[in-house]
């Protein structure tokens, strides 16, 4: 597809004799959010992985804004665009929402000290964090410490951290891990207005959550893809029901 931002051709990972990956291939495209489901154990961690760098695939591509990223590092990666929230939180739990985004920034810009001036105060700094809380609806807990905060608000801190690299894209793990009915929708909502902005590749559990997001939805079971498709033809397809959703 000529939309296509992130493309994953031919993936394939073998742990001696477990096949984690095999021979995935899936694209997402702008404007969208692109679910992967399946069960625990399906490869999903593993995909992952290869995706943002922590993994080198045995065979196959991935390609982001049409640039092979195969063989890049995770840094090289997240300076092209390819942005990352994790399933465990990453957050500096003393420090403030704030300067948690800062941070990011701060390694978006490529350099780890500002001797000329205070960090906190570093305008190219905090005009972007600032910015990426405010799309998460948490600019009122800026100066809030992490430590302070609500899971769901950590989880949207750490949905902020991402964008404030400026990603072109943008790879969720689990974001609703640990969250109430409350939270998750909360966060779903937030979600739902990103995907206009920057595309998202949502690795979730939470089906509700899926179902009302998601685009198109691919199945990954036993490390292979075993189904493409919209909700409702997610929804209704046998194989995915057996495998997964359940009766």
């Amino acid at each position: 597809m000529s939309d296509a931002v992130l493309t994953l051709a031919h993936l394939n990972k073998r742990f001696g004799a477990l096949q984690a990956t095999s021979d995935v291939s899936l694209d997402l495209r702008e404007g969208e959010i692109h679910a992967l489901i399946g069960p625990n154990g399906a490869g999903k961690s593993t995909l992952i992985g290869q995706i943002a760098g922590g993994l080198k695939p045995d065979s196959g591509s991935i390609a982001l804004a049409g640039r092979e990223i195969s063989t890049l590092s995770v840094a090289q990666r997240a300076r092209l665009g390819l942005g990352r929230s994790f399933q465990v939180s990453s957050l500096a739990e003393p420090l403030s929402v704030k300067r948690n985004v800062m941070i990011a920034v701060q390694a978006l810009q490529g350099h780890s000290f500002r001797f000329w001036k205070p960090v906190q105060r570093d305008e190219s700094l905090l005009a972007p964090a600032m910015q990426a809380l405010e799309r998460m609806a948490l600019a009122h807990r800026a100066d809030t410490p992490v430590s302070e905060l609500s899971h769901g608000e950590r989880r949207q801190v750490e949905v902020a951290c991402a964008l404030a690299l400026k990603p072109r894209v943008l790879l969720l793990d689990e974001p609703m891990a640990g969250l109430g009915p409350e939270g998750s929708a909360r966060l779903t909502e937030l979600l739902e207005a990103l995907k206009h902005e920057v595309p998202i590749l949502l690795i979730e559990h939470d089906m509700n959550a899926v179902f009302r997001l998601a685009d198109r939805i691919s199945v990954l079971v036993a490390g292979a893809v075993i189904a493409h498709g919209d909700g409702a033809e997610i929804r209704g397809n046998p194989q995915v029901r057996e495998a997964y959703l359940g009766d």
